[in-house]
C-alpha cells in the first residue's frame, strides 16, 4: 500500500519480475499463467460468423498416446487366422452383431452409448508427426506451429466462469510433439493441472496459498502488483503485453480465491460407490508395481466439466504407453481393463447426471497397429486404418460408423479422415472448422483444412 515507484527506477518490468518479488505466492500456475506469454496478443479472427447453438457444451478429450491397438479393442477380426486376430478372444456388445476385443467388457454394456468410428485413415505411421496430425488437424510444418484442438475452443468459445476453458490431466496432450496453442495466444492455452489424480496426496499445483501466507498478506500482495504495474505501464510502451499481464494474474487470483475451483480440483467429495464405478485404485501393474490411477484421472474430468470448463484433455498411458511391439498379450493385459473400467464408468455416470448429452467425449490415438503379429509377439505401426471412440454431445448412440477390411488393414466402407473427423466434433461445438484465423504475418488460417462434417455421425 505505501510501496515508493522509486524502488523501481532501475528495474525495467521484466526485471522487477525476475526479481522474484511474488515468488513467495507461488502464482505460476504452470505455463497457463507464463507473464513470457504476453507478446503474443496480436491475433484476431478473421471472419466472425454467426454461431449456431451447439449440441455439445463440454469436451472430455481421452488421449491414448503411443497407439493402442484396434484390433485387441474395437475392432477385433475373430475369423482371421490366430497372426491375425492374435492372442484375445472377443466379448459380445449390447449392439446385434458387434463385438470388442477380450479386454473391453464394460465398454461392451454402455456400446448402446457409443459412436465407434471403426474408418479412421491416417497419414503416417510416426509418433510425433500423427500426434500433431490428431491434436491440430494439421500435419507438422517448418513454417507454422498449429493450435490443438483445446486451444481453438478456448479462443473460440471462451471459459463458462473462473475455471480455465481448457484443462489438462495431468498435462496437454501430446507433450513436446505438439505445440499447446502454435500461433495463437498462449492466454487460449492448456492449464496443467501438474499431477496424477491417482497419487496419493494429490492437490493441483499452485491453487492453494501457502502455509505461511495469510489472506491480508495475499490483498497487499495484490495491491503492491497494482502500484508496480501502474509505474511500468506509465514507463513503457507495450500496454498491450501489459494489459495481458493483468488478465493472466487475474485468473491466478481467481483461481486462488474461488471456492468453486477449489471444489472443482478435489475428489475428497466423491462417495466410494463412485470411485468404484469408474474402478479407483483397483489396477495395477506387477512389474514394476504401480496404480493405474485412469479412474481418478476420469472422475476428476467429469468434475471439472459439471464445474463448467470447456475442454478437459485427459492422457492415459497405460503401463508406459501404448506403443506395443512386443510381448501384447502382457501389456494389453495390464493396461486396458482399468481402462475399459474407467470409460464405462464415466460415460455411465455422466449419462445418469444428464450430462452426455451436452458433454461429448472423444476417444483418440495417433494410429493404430499391423495387422498382422510380429516376431516379438507385438504389433507395429500402422495409419492406413484405425479405430476413434465418440460419445454423447449430439452424436448418434449406438452404432458402428464405417468398417475395416477382413483384417483391419485399410477402411473397406466409409473411410474418415481426420480433418472430418475432427471437423464434425468442431461442429457439435458450434464452431465452424472452416472458419479462418489470423495468423502472424497476416496469414488467414483454415481452423481445419478441407474437413467435412460426417453427417451420418451426428443424432
Amino acid at each position: 500500500m505505501n510501496c515508493n515507484p522509486q524502488h523501481f527506477r532501475k528495474l525495467n518490468r521484466r526485471g522487477f519480475i525476475q526479481a522474484g518479488t511474488l515468488s513467495y505466492l507461488g502464482l505460476s500456475l504452470g505455463d497457463y499463467f507464463r507473464l513470457q506469454a504476453a507478446p503474443d496478443m496480436a491475433l484476431g479472427a478473421l471472419d466472425s460468423a454467426p454461431r449456431k447453438e451447439p449440441k455439445a457444451k463440454n469436451v472430455i478429450q481421452i488421449f491414448l498416446p503411443g497407439a493402442c491397438s484396434h484390433l485387441e479393442s474395437w475392432d477385433p477380426k475373430p475369423e482371421a487366422s490366430i497372426d491375425i486376430r492374435g492372442p484375445f478372444g472377443v466379448v459380445k456388445t449390447k449392439l446385434p452383431g458387434v463385438v470388442f476385443g477380450e479386454m473391453m467388457s464394460r465398454c461392451a454394456q454402455i456400446a448402446d452409448k457409443l459412436t465407434v468410428v471403426r474408418s479412421v485413415s491416417g497419414r503416417i505411421p510416426d509418433h510425433a508427426l500423427a500426434t500433431y496430425h490428431s491434436m491440430t488437424g494439421y500435419l507438422p510444418s517448418p513454417a507454422i506451429q498449429h493450435p490443438q484442438m483445446g486451444a481453438i475452443v478456448s479462443h473460440e468459445l471462451g471459459p463458462i466462469n473462473e475455471l480455465p476453458a481448457w484443462i489438462g490431466v495431468p498435462a496437454k496432450p501430446g507433450g513436446a510433439w505438439t505445440p499447446n496453442t502454435g500461433y495463437m495466444a498462449s492466454k487460449f492455452g492448456c492449464f496443467s493441472v501438474g499431477g496424477d489424480p491417482g497419487t496419493k496426496g494429490f492437490q493441483v499445483r499452485d491453487i492453494a496459498l501457502p502455509h505461511s501466507v495469510s489472506a491480508a498478506d495475499f490483498a497487499k500482495e495484490q495491491d503492491l502488483r497494482a502500484a508496480a504495474e501502474s509505474y511500468f505501464r506509465g514507463r513503457e510502451t507495450d500496454g498491450q503485453a501489459l494489459d495481458t499481464m493483468d488478465e493472466f494474474y487475474r485468473k491466478a487470483y481467481g483461481l486462488l480465491g474461488s471456492p468453486a475451483a477449489q471444489k472443482a480440483f478435489s475428489l475428497e467429495s466423491e462417495s466410494e460407490a463412485m470411485r468404484d464405478l469408474y474402478g479407483c485404485g483397483k489396477y495395477a501393474t506387477k512389474s514394476p508395481p504401480k496404480i493405474l490411477g485412469v479412474g481418478e484421472r476420469l472422475l476428476f474430468a467429469r468434475r471439472l466439466v459439471e464445474a463448467g470448463t470447456r475442454f478437459v484433455s485427459v492422457t492415459y498411458e497405460g503401463a508406459g504407453t501404448w506403443d506395443h511391439h512386443g510381448k501384447i498379450r502382457e501389456e494389453f493385459s495390464q493396461a486396458m481393463p482399468a481402462f475399459d473400467h474407467a470409460l464405462a464408468g464415466l460415460i455411465t455416470d455422466l449419462d445418469q447426471r444428464g450430462l452426455l448429452d451436452s458433454t461429448m467425449v472423444m476417444v483418440m490415438t495417433e494410429f493404430g497397429r499391423t495387422p498382422k503379429v510380429n516376431a516379438a509377439a507385438g504389433r507395429d505401426h500402422h495409419a492406413r486404418n484405425y479405430s476413434l471412440v465418440l460419445a454423447g454431445g449430439g452424436i448418434t448412440r449406438g452404432q458402428v460408423y464405417g468398417a475395416s477390411d477382413a483384417i483391419g488393414y485399410e477402411p473397406a466402407r466409409d473411410g474418415v479422415m481426420l480433418e472430418d473427423f475432427l471437423a464434425t466434433a468442431y461442429g457439435q461445438l458450434g464452431i465452424d472448422s472452416n472458419k479462418r484465423i489470423m495468423a502472424p504475418g497476416e496469414r488467414p488460417i483454415d481452423i481445419v483444412r478441407e474437413g467435412k462434417v460426417i453427417k451420418g455421425l451426428i443424432a
